[in-house]
């Protein structure tokens, strides 16, 4: 779909670069012509011979290996160099099917690279991303990007301090179709009165990610949280106030109340047998508006995330979902794993 893209929008550009082919030609036709030419091949060159952005990658578990090292190996923005994780092992068995180094210290990623890439866990990474922050390397985080608030500000702070771009890997936001769906969603002729997320699956009892020891700790409220958390309050408004239950066996339904007075209401469960659902729906007077996220987020989601992140090394400047957005998504974590504590 990326590759699709991305010659679509060529052709289209090379279209709108051609004279058009019944335009009398004028006495200086042939020289402003040429001009035109040598201008925009001189363009296309300057674009085309950009170096891609060397990326470091930190962590070698499941996600790293099916997104990140796949993601930023591909190109053409990035090109990955260097790896590094706790287990040197892991490490060299991601890196080298990339041509990639496995780095036996963190510093020497460091050196290595010019922007960061985490997939570790939240307790793990704001030390990490701080160090690579100090570095002058840009940084690209993991949701939730700390374990807890107070970390997560700390590691906001560093950042900001630091001068270095940040973006957090909320997967949704960055595929074209959800983007379509919250932009109809701000453009809504009459506000919206409320919405709904479910998040359900089993993706904590079997396979890659059962044996993850914060997953399985925290539950999907930390781990999926974070996603629906940040969908809901752009496409609703910021959230003021959070209601939290579970009955038990990894099932968590939340009442988010929305600046503006809309209300929402979010499942997450990472334990359901029979079945997976991952959708989202708004209400309003008029009518609703639904998207099914499963179908919604894919390969072109991190084809956009990879090269958004490029730009930002490159060229510098903020990214709507900057560490600071993470550093939000995280309180309102929190604000709802208070509520859970208080009701058990």
């Amino acid at each position: 779909m990326a590759e699709h893209t991305e010659h679509t929008e060529q052709t289209e550009q090379t279209e709108r670069t051609k004279p058009a082919e019944h335009t009398k030609p004028t006495e200086h036709s042939e020289q402003t012509e040429q001009t035109e030419r040598t201008e925009y091949s001189e363009r296309t060159d300057q674009t085309t011979q950009r170096a891609p952005v060397a990326v470091g990658l930190v962590g070698a578990g499941p996600w790293a290996t099916r997104v990140h090292a796949p993601v930023f190996a591909a190109g053409p923005e990035t090109r990955l160099t260097a790896v590094w994780a706790r287990r040197p092992e892991a490490a060299r068995a991601l890196a080298e099917p990339y041509g990639a180094v496995a780095c036996v210290e963190y510093d020497e990623l460091l050196d290595r690279c010019e922007a960061v890439v985490f997939a570790v866990a939240p307790e793990a990474q704001p030390a990490l991303a701080e160090r690579a922050a100090r570095a002058g390397k840009a940084v690209l985080l993991e949701k939730p990007i700390a374990a807890d608030p107070d970390t997560a500000r700390r590691l906001a702070e560093v950042i900001g301090a630091a001068g270095v771009g940040s973006m957090v890997a909320l997967s949704a936001r960055y595929a074209p179709r959800v983007r379509e769906f919250l932009a109809h969603a701000e453009n809504a002729e009459t506000p919206w009165r409320g919405g709904r997320l479910s998040c359900v699956s089993g993706a904590f009892l079997d396979g890659p990610f059962a044996a993850s020891p914060w997953r399985q700790t925290r539950g999907a409220i930390l781990d999926i949280g974070p996603h629906a958390f940040d969908l809901m309050s752009v496409a609703l408004g910021d959230v003021v106030d959070v209601r939290a239950d579970s009955p038990g066996a990894g099932w968590t339904a939340l009442q988010l109340v929305h600046a503006g007075g809309a209300v929402s209401q979010v499942v997450l469960c990472g334990t359901a047998t029979g079945g997976h659902r991952y959708d989202v729906e708004l209400y309003g007077s008029t009518g609703a508006l639904a998207l099914d996220l499963t179908e919604a987020i894919d390969a072109a989601a991190f084809a956009v995330l990879r090269a958004e992140f490029a730009a930002l090394v490159r060229d510098g400047g903020e990214h709507v979902c900057d560490v600071r957005r993470g550093l939000y998504l995280q309180e309102v974590i929190a604000r709802a794993e208070r509520q859970l504590a208080a009701a058990r």
